[in-house]
């Protein structure tokens, strides 16, 4: 027999049975997905009544996009590896999709857990819904309102038909309930990447990865670039080279450089405009971490980097004309420049003349949110077995 509390959590009374064991399949493809992904399997894994299975789509194949992530962030060895590697947006979704139907017809789990908002977060979501598994997405909500933005239409499609929609800030639960969300569907959960950053942050500052590529911490800048909007167009990646020889003029410059850019830098026949600007290959995730906290100054059109530099106390300047992430201009060190070289010089100016200020933290970015999050799925599935 069981009792629930005012919380909501169940207790065993007398002499009930153990807990029914539930099966959550959880579904990773690409480098963003790892920093999420990485606390909540380690929770799971700490529940006897979980059987947890990890899933990865292969979407990030490259030895530095993956491998290393999963070695450096803990996060054991998928138990399905489907392996769909590149392709266009429809082709990578549909491989995905082919492939995890499969996989579900073979676990049939309790539930699939996505995360971010990724090709692969997608596909699973569609498959697993189309054949009545419930799904859960962690970092739902978010919105750039800006539909050119191939993740804004996945977080769009996934938040309509996921099951249980976890937020990271208290704008997602907003754009939810402005969509016409059931509110019984959100939950506000906190930031899972944070998780990982506060847990590794101490290994990662004891690299001194900086010191590696020849730079004094607090004395360089940080660049990456991987947007379609900001590497595909000549004209606007070659104003962006130019801009990053001017800001060597202030202090050197490195640029961890995304292979798809270093493709259209090449393809372009740009060259860098300066001898202080180091292009190295990407760097796994404790150097990047050590890399951002070490950073004068962190130039970006990353989504998470935003999250990232916000707790670091790092002054961010996020290189697109929106953001998902509003929170990180709000609270955090973050301003959204757009892709005008004069209007990012002045900024760039701007920081680097004044002292660092201070940023508040985001509410729930303490390092507890894959713990809230596994509360929320397996309060999700218990309160499905109840009789109505």
């Amino acid at each position: 027999m069981t009792s629930k509390t005012a919380g909501g959590t169940l207790h065993s009374t007398g002499t009930a049975p153990a807990p029914r064991t539930v099966k959550i399949l959880s579904v990773v493809g690409a480098r963003p997905n790892f920093m999420k992904i990485a606390p909540i399997v380690h929770r799971f894994r700490t529940r006897p009544e979980v059987r947890h299975v990890l899933v990865h789509t292969g979407q990030h194949y490259d030895q530095n996009m993956s491998k290393v992530f999963f070695e450096e962030l803990e996060i054991p060895a998928p138990d399905i590896h489907l392996g769909v590697g590149s392709g266009s947006h429809a082709q990578q979704t549909a491989k995905v999709m082919m492939q995890f139907e499969a996989v579900l017809q073979s676990e049939t789990p309790d539930l699939v857990l996505v995360v971010g908002d990724v090709n692969s977060t997608l596909a699973a979501t569609l498959v697993a819904t189309k054949m009545g598994v419930p799904v859960a997405h962690v970092e739902a909500g978010l919105r750039s309102f800006d539909r050119t933005m191939p993740e804004e239409i996945n977080r769009l499609v996934t938040d309509a038909i996921a099951d249980l929609l976890l937020t990271p800030s208290r704008d997602g639960d907003e754009n939810l309930l402005r969509e016409g969300v059931d509110p019984s569907r959100i939950r506000f959960v906190g930031n899972v990447m944070i998780d990982s950053l506060l847990k590794f942050l101490p290994r990662a500052r004891a690299t001194q990865a900086w010191a590696a590529h020849g730079f004094a911490k607090g004395d360089y800048a940080l660049v990456t670039l991987h947007r379609p909007s900001n590497v595909d167009d000549r004209d606007t990646l070659g104003g962006l080279l130019e801009l990053m020889g001017r800001i060597a003029t202030r202090l050197p410059v490195l640029f961890p450089i995304h292979p798809r850019t270093r493709k259209m830098i090449e393809e372009f026949g740009l060259q860098p405009q300066s001898d202080r600007i180091r292009l190295v290959d990407p760097v796994g995730y404790l150097d990047f971490l050590a890399l951002q906290d070490g950073a004068r100054l962190v130039l970006t059109d990353s989504g998470g980097i935003q999250e990232e530099t916000t707790v670091l106390g790092v002054p961010c300047l996020t290189l697109r004309t929106n953001t998902e992430r509003p929170v990180t201009v709000s609270e955090g060190t973050n301003r959204v420049v757009g892709q005008d070289p004069a209007v990012i010089w002045a900024a760039v100016q701007e920081v680097l003349d004044q002292p660092r200020g201070e940023a508040r933290v985001p509410e729930y970015w303490d390092g507890q949110a894959a713990e809230r999050v596994v509360r929320a799925v397996l309060e999700f599935l218990a309160a499905r077995r109840q009789p109505v």
